[in-house]
């Protein structure tokens, strides 16, 4: 998983923070608030984090091959710049990473049928099975961390995090 930094005006306040929030008492009251979330999100992240280091340490990956294996397997087949774009490298990088992929035949490289100056990368079988395999630990990390939610708060949760997400 890979987060990306952005600074978009939604998540930035151009106002300091201390003025932000004008109502009285509301203030101390959202300024804790921020820092609990912000704890949490942090706590989180890298929990979840150094569980994906551990997953992929114990498989031989390195983490950027993982991150381009879960993309390519949502995403299907995708332009290089493209690629590169999503998980956060130059294309410099990408050529070095997708070089070694290739020869572990994880991944092909093929012409774009439309765009002759673009060249597509796609998982292989073997690399779809990487996919579907990886998959499966993210889907039982899920399973295992909300077990203990109602069908309600499994709802609110995805919503809240997917109105996160499209903060990015």
């Amino acid at each position: 998983m890979t987060v990306e930094h952005h600074h978009s005006s939604n998540l930035h306040s151009s106002e300091p923070h201390s003025t932000a929030h004008s109502t009285a008492g509301h203030s101390t009251a959202a300024h804790s608030t921020d820092h609990a979330l912000n704890h949490v999100i942090i706590e989180f992240y890298e929990k979840l984090s150094s569980w994906e280091h551990a997953i992929v340490r114990d498989k031989g990956f390195s983490l950027s091959q993982v991150h381009t294996i879960e993309l390519l397997g949502v995403h299907g087949a995708m332009r290089m710049k493209e690629l590169a774009d999503k998980i956060g490298v130059t294309t410099g990088t990408l050529t070095v990473q997708i070089d070694k992929m290739v020869e572990a035949q994880w991944v092909v490289r093929r012409p774009h049928e439309t765009d002759r100056r673009s060249i597509l990368v796609e998982l292989t079988e073997k690399g779809q099975a990487l996919f579907l395999e990886h998959d499966a630990l993210h889907l039982q990390l899920t399973t295992d961390l909300t077990a203990k939610m109602s069908s309600e708060e499994r709802i609110v949760l995805l919503n809240l995090l997917s109105r996160m997400n499209n903060e990015f």
